[in-house]
């Protein structure tokens, strides 16, 4: 009986610090995934298109007919960028929507919620993305 008491109290200490692991390794995983510590400031399309000509006229020399020629060619290359993208999201959502299905299929139900949690967070992050 004493060797069976001194097994149990040994699984129940390897119990406890296999959870207390996990919940510090979760704790931490979180911490460090949603930081926001010396983020950049998120710059507009407009913002963005300044500073490349901006930084272009400064390295060639532009003269202000150039950079305004520069603006004009980086928007019209900004629009066929979204044109692009706008045409391609359906067919990229529907192979994303597939292969979370196909992942879902190899989950237990345990993992199931987990998985569920981080397509939430990642869709989040997507959709700050998407706004930039």
């Amino acid at each position: 009986m004493n060797g069976t008491s001194a097994t149990r109290k040994a699984a129940l200490w390897v119990g406890v610090v296999f959870l207390l692991g996990a919940a510090l390794g979760g704790m931490l995983g979180y911490v460090f995934a949603h930081r926001v510590i010396a983020a950049p400031p998120q710059m507009t399309e407009a913002e963005k298109r300044a500073q490349k000509v901006q930084r272009l006229t400064q390295e060639l020399n532009l003269d202000p007919d150039q950079q305004k020629q520069l603006d004009a060619i980086i928007t019209s290359v900004q629009a066929q960028y979204k044109a692009i993208h706008q045409s391609t999201d359906p067919q990229i959502n529907e192979a994303r929507l597939k292969g979370r299905e196909q992942i879902r299929a190899i989950l237990t139900p345990e993992q199931k919620p987990k998985f569920e949690e981080f397509l939430k967070r990642l869709d989040e992050e997507r959709k700050r993305n998407a706004q930039q």
